[in-house]
């Protein structure tokens, strides 16, 4: 396993909300709510990358 330095909380808490961020974009994106035709074809990368970051940001 590869061992990553140490975040601080106020990292760990900025990450998971750009995660969160994305995912409510993605959400909305297919709700046609809020329309992006640029990245609208990326929604599931945008939640896949949402996703890593979740994994990054947990202890």
């Amino acid at each position: 396993m590869i061992n990553l330095p140490d975040m601080s909380n106020k990292t760990r808490s900025i990450l998971k909300a750009i995660a969160v961020i994305l995912v409510l974009l993605a959400v909305l994106m297919e709700l046609k709510i809020i329309i992006i035709p640029a990245i609208a074809v990326y929604k599931f990368w945008i939640v896949v990358i949402a996703f890593g970051l979740m994994l990054i940001s947990s202890k």
